[in-house]
Parts: C-alpha cells; structure tokens; sequence
C-alpha cells in the first residue's frame, strides 16, 4: 500500500450508515428549529405580504440550488459536499474557500443554537449559562462519537417531534383563521396594506427568509455514509426540502392569519404567542416543549455537518491532517471535538442573533460558489457520469447564483457588522491557505483525490 492509500485507509468513514429516508430526516433537522423562531421578525421589516414576497424568493433560490446539489452530488459523492464540487469545478482555491464558507456556516450555527436552547431551557427549568451550554455539546457530540448511523436515527426522532409540534399547531389554529389579520400592520409612508413598508422591506426580509430554508444543503455532506450516494443523496435532498416547504406555508399563513402579523412579527415565540393568543394555552405549553426539539434537532445535525466538512477538509490537506483520523467505529472524532469546543467558547458571548447572522453570510457566499460549480461542471465536464441531471440544468443553476447574491445584499442590509466581521474570517482563512494549506494538499487536483480514495476502498476491501 502506498503512502497515500495508507494515509486514506486511516480517514475512511461508515459505508451504508443511512438510506434516503434517514438522509432527508438529516436535512430536515438542519433547518427546522427555522420554523420556530427568527423567520417571523421577516414580517416586522416588510409586512406580511412583502415577507411572502422574500419567502417566495428564497425558497425559489433553494429549490434552485438543491436540485443542482442533487446533480453534483450524486456525480461526486464525497464528504467535502460543496467544497469538493467546487473543486473540480475551479481548482484547489475554489474549493478551499467553498468548503471555508460552507464551515463557517455549519460551526457557527451550533453555537448559535444553543445560546437559543439555553433561554428555552431556562423557561422551562430555570437553568441557563454555560453549564447548559457544555451539557448540550458533551451529550450530542458523543452520540455522534458512538457511530453515524445512530446519530442519524437520532436526529430522525427529535425531527419528527418538532413536526408533530408544528402539525399540532397548525390544526388547533386552523378555525382561528381570518384573512384580514394578515394585513393589519399599519402601512408607512407610499405603503399599503399588502407592503407596508415598500420593497425596501422585501430586501431587509430576505435573510430571514432564508431561515425557514438554511442549511438544508448540507445533506451531500453526508455521501460517502449513505447506501447508494448516487440515488439517496439526490432522493434526500430533494424530499426534505419538500417537507420544509410544507412546513414553512403552515408556520407563515396560518400564525399570523390566527394572531395577526403584528404580533407574530414581534414575538420571540410565534407558535406559543399564536396559541395563547387565540386561548389555547394548554396545547402551548406542549409546543413550547416541543419546539425545544426543533433547536437541538438543528444543534444536533449542524454538528454532524461540521465534522464531515473539516474531515473532508483535512483529508484533502487543506486543515491539519489530524483532523481527519477516524475512530474504530469509523467516526471522525477530532472533526467533531475541536470545532465544538471552539463553538462552546464563541457561545459564551451569548451574542446568538449575532453569531447567527454570520453563519447566514457565510452559507449566502458557499451558495453563490456552489451555484456557479455547477454551470461551470456543465461547461467544462458535460461527459462527467451524472446519475441525476438537474432540471433546467445550468438555468436552473444560474437562478439559484443570481439570487444567492441577492440574499448576500440583503444580509448585509440587516446586520452590516455581521456580514464585515465574517469576510474578515474569510480572509483571514484565504491567509492560511496561501501560507500553508496550498502546500499539504494530499492530490493535486480533486479527480486524484477520488481515485486515490477508490483505490483505498479497494485496498481495505482486498
């Protein structure tokens, strides 16, 4: 065995860890703590109808950009998801700085979260602060250290409970429902009823638009784990953004059709302030537990997300190699450790809108380099073996890079500070690179990369 299958064979992670209907349960509990809180402060800047407006647009963008993951990944079904068709689309710089935005967003989110799931915690409990927050990363961390497929069994169940909370809510609101408390924020200036605060407010609404949606493309993440990564990833993706975007038209229309826009566009609980408003107090105290599971649904799955992208990362040389050794279980324990302790400490500032809105800038620009991979794959490789093609192909592709840049507009007209502090990083990581990743790649360029992790399989197999 040469030494670069030798260094592969010790970076190798759980085959046929989970199917199709385990992998869309993954990219559900990326997103569905979205469902729960942060969306609603969309309705605040542009009303109602400007915030349908911007939900209409992202959900369009990520409809656009799944269905091009669901091509690439199933042609390149590796752990680096983004980073890796970036790639090969680009070079060893494009994908570094992909896989580097993509991070961001995914070890960022965790610590966003769980800040959100300390005051939740605290509601119910009275307990809060950082004890909290190491005992939600110490329990999820080493369920995800005892194997993969567990972990995503795991994350299937607490899915599903936000679900129910979701659905349970959805039809005790049902008969609560008038139309005309949709509009009754009061207009501004040229505004009416429909946009109260003109189309300035569908641009202000669009990065919490995106929350009803973020991180759902992370599923490719996990190819090299799933049964058959040609068919099931491609099944995955596609299927939990179907169930998101059931979920996202029950949470919009019927909250605020219930309690009004006003209110729901304040509110830091919409589903509880919903249910208690219209009198159904006793199914809001069952939500609010419930809705507890859709933050660590997203705690939890964020973190698998992250370990698979900084093993993949640092197998292909681009972090300390070290980060990718794998466990007996053939879990990447160092990829899962590290990055959670640096997010424990970023929790401490309790700057969760903060932190989050940094994790939204970062995933806006691996949108934007994804999107073009595609049409660049399209041009540069039309021969490449696609077991699933794109429909609309790269205008499919080209709508989800157009609006991916206005959703990066948009995430610098909410939170300026956000959007400076994380290109800030992004420079800082382009530093690294040039300074030492560029010199410890393990191949040269992502086709050696493949074929020396085939050979590697063959090798552990013979």
């Amino acid at each position: 065995m040469s030494a670069n299958e030798d260094y592969l064979a010790k970076r190798q992670l759980k085959k046929g860890a989970g199917g199709w209907i385990l992998l869309a349960g993954l990219g559900v509990s990326y997103v569905i703590s979205g469902d729960f809180a942060g969306w609603n402060f969309g309705i605040a800047q542009a009303g109602w109808g400007g915030f349908v407006i911007a939900a209409l647009l992202m959900g369009g963008m990520y409809f656009a950009l799944v269905l091009s993951l669901a091509e690439m990944s199933a042609a390149i079904p590796t752990a680096g998801g983004g980073s890796s068709f970036a790639r090969q689309a680009m070079g060893p710089l494009g994908g570094y700085i992909a896989g580097l935005s993509v991070l961001i967003e995914y070890a960022l989110a965790p610590a966003a979260v769980v800040i959100f799931i300390g005051s939740a915690v605290h509601e119910l409990t009275g307990f809060n602060g950082p004890l909290v927050y190491a005992v939600f990363y110490l329990v999820f961390v080493g369920i995800h250290i005892y194997g993969a497929g567990e972990a995503l069994k795991a994350m299937m169940v607490i899915s599903a409970l936000a679900i129910v909370a979701i659905v349970l809510t959805s039809v005790t609101l049902v008969p609560e429902f008038d139309a005309t408390r949709l509009f009754d924020i009061v207009p501004e200036g040229s505004g009416n009823s429909f946009l109260p605060f003109g189309y300035y407010g569908v641009w202000a609404a669009l990065p919490f638009a995106m929350w009803l949606f973020l991180a759902v493309e992370g599923v490719p993440l996990a190819a090299e784990e799933a049964k058959d990564p040609a068919k099931d990833i491609p099944r995955a993706t596609i299927g939990a953004m179907l169930i998101l975007t059931v979920t996202a038209v029950l949470v919009v229309v019927l909250l605020a059709g219930a309690a009004g826009a006003q209110l729901i566009g304040s509110s830091a609980v919409p589903l509880v302030d919903a249910l208690k408003t219209t009198g159904h107090s006793h199914v809001a105290i069952l939500v609010n537990i419930l809705g507890l599971a859709g933050l660590i649904a997203s705690f939890f799955s964020t973190i698998f997300g992250y370990s698979r992208l900084t093993f993949a990362l640092s197998r292909a040389g681009y972090l300390p190699a070290k980060l990718s050794l794998t466990s007996k279980r053939k879990v990447p324990v160092r990829a899962l450790v590290f990055p959670a302790i640096i997010g424990f400490l970023i929790s401490l500032s309790g700057q969760g809108d903060l932190i989050l809105a940094m994790a939204v800038v970062g995933a806006t620009v691996s949108y934007a380099l994804m999107s073009a991979s595609h049409i660049v794959l399209r041009i540069k490789q039309p021969n490449l073996p696609r077991p699933y093609k794109t429909p609309g192909g790269i205008v499919t592709s080209g709508l989800a890079l157009l609006l991916s840049l206005v959703a990066l507009t948009g995430v610098f007209a909410y939170n300026e500070h956000a959007f400076l502090y994380t290109m800030a990083l992004l420079l800082v990581g382009v530093g690294y690179y040039f300074l030492t990743g560029k010199h410890k790649r393990v191949a040269k360029s992502a086709e050696e990369e493949f074929a020396l992790l085939a050979q590697a399989e063959i090798e552990l197999e013979s």
